[in-house]
């Protein structure tokens, strides 16, 4: 039996019920050059067998972290997961749970969601954490949603042109039809420049958004502009690396007043870009703003401990006029990756790992400037990620680079023109001696 989910007497139904005659009918609103005028190109049915051979085939062709030795990086990261937490997570009762509508009957996914938020609060510093957001990008901007909820008057949000290209994108989708101004500061040497800050920071800014490490994996001067925006009453937003909160102070340690990250490299494959997680954090007098679910902790009638969904923020909880967002899932499954592999490294593997992360990066850094031609781009201190200006064209050398094996970056003309020559290269503590030594002479060769 052919798999068509409408037989031509529904079809007819349909349409009787509308009022109108056709299907094309139905859709002569679409101008005819936007409608398919041709039978479509459908190759002949295949056998299971031939189906799964042709997939095979198609996804052979792909070269993903773990078919050559992977320096990309701008927010997913060939970072290590320990066996544990796939060992954990798929686990049957956590696989497939799904939104815990009726708090009572789910404790075992909301005591996972207390961990995670807890294990949230201790890397950020901050006072409470939600039940997690999507990822990286749309936390950003519902950390500004947020701080629109806080302070509803301010009309300016004032955003570092070195926080990532495509989370700023995302930003400016979310505000497109609110009545607030994106100001993006210039952040030529790589970083914003407080003082450039200050002449943009007035009675009429909402928030400051900066990366930190930023895009181009350079550290930002977080307590400069944490100070100007205390001084100013503005809210300072900070979009965060898990891991290297190992190393450096953690966004409640110098004054933000809403943390948020990608949590894809918290546990997390890279899985060729998604799905992935939303990580977000704020101060205590916020926590009716944050955007999505806090789970509780609480005790029963019996006296036993128990959880619950303290605050219930969202659409599908409350009146839609109510809500904080129109965020529709958790993210749970990642959201419980992330906390096995927190809780698997604790405090001191945390630390180890981002301290390998910052020696590799360094030492590939200085290893690759020895070539004639490369050179840091930007004099900036910075964490895993790094920016190299190359001779030659970027695409040329990337794809020399993959033929020899190795995932050789990010070219960065793509979101900065005015950095066509140059590649974001990520080291993670996976990399070897050997790879990237291996790297540093596949560069050499692709350069010749």
């Amino acid at each position: 039996m052919p798999y068509i989910l409408n037989t031509g007497a529904d079809v007819k139904a349909m349409l009787d019920k509308i009022g109108v005659a056709s299907v094309d009918a139905l859709f002569k609103m679409v101008p005819d050059a936007f409608q398919l005028q041709r039978p479509l190109d459908v190759p002949p049915a295949l056998t299971e067998l031939e189906l799964q051979q042709h997939m095979a085939e198609l996804a052979g062709k792909n070269k993903a972290a773990d078919n050559a030795v992977c320096f990309l990086g701008g927010g997913s990261y060939d970072h290590f997961v320990p066996a544990v937490v796939d060992a954990i997570a798929s686990r049957s009762e956590y696989y497939t749970a799904y939104t815990p509508y009726q708090a009572e009957a789910s404790q075992g996914s909301l005591q996972a969601f207390f961990e995670y938020q807890t294990l949230i609060c201790e890397l950020t510093g901050l006072d409470v954490a939600n039940a997690s957001l999507y990822e990286g990008g749309s936390a950003v901007a519902e950390a500004v949603l947020m701080a629109i909820s806080i302070d509803p008057e301010r009309p300016k949000v004032l955003v570092a042109e070195s926080v990532h290209p495509e989370y700023r994108q995302t930003l400016a989708t979310y505000l497109a039809n609110i009545q607030k101004e994106i100001i993006t500061l210039p952040t030529p040497n790589g970083a914003l420049d407080p003082a450039a800050l200050q002449n943009h920071v007035d009675d009429k800014t909402l928030c400051v958004i900066v990366q930190h490490p930023n895009f181009f994996g350079n550290l930002e001067d977080v307590n400069a502009v944490s100070r100007l925006c205390k001084e100013k009453g503005v809210l300072f937003i900070v979009s965060f690396d898990g891991i290297s909160v190992g190393l450096l102070k953690r966004p409640g340690q110098y004054g933000a007043d809403i943390a948020v990250g990608e949590g894809q490299m918290l546990g997390t494959p890279m899985q060729f870009g998604g799905p992935y997680l939303g990580m977000m954090a704020c101060r205590e007098q916020f926590v009716r703003k944050i955007p999505g679910r806090i789970v509780g902790q609480t005790v029963d009638r019996n006296g036993r401990r128990c959880w619950v969904l303290t605050l219930q923020t969202r659409e599908q909880h409350i009146r839609r006029e109510k809500a904080t967002s129109n965020i529709c899932t958790n993210q749970g499954l990642f959201a419980l990756r992330t906390a096995v592999y927190l809780a698997a490294l604790g405090p001191q593997g945390l630390k180890e790992t981002a301290n390998l992360c910052l020696q590799k990066a360094h030492y590939l850094a200085d290893e690759l400037c020895k070539i004639p031609g490369v050179s840091l781009r930007f004099k900036k201190p910075f964490f895993k990620e790094f920016t190299v200006q190359v001779p030659g064209d970027v695409p040329t050398l990337l794809r020399k680079l993959l033929d020899a094996g190795y995932h050789g970056g990010l070219p960065l003309g793509r979101w900065y023109p005015a950095l066509g020559n140059c590649i974001s290269i990520a080291v993670t503590e996976k990399r070897t001696k050997a790879e990237m030594d291996g790297f540093v002479a596949a560069m050499k060769g692709a350069i010749r």
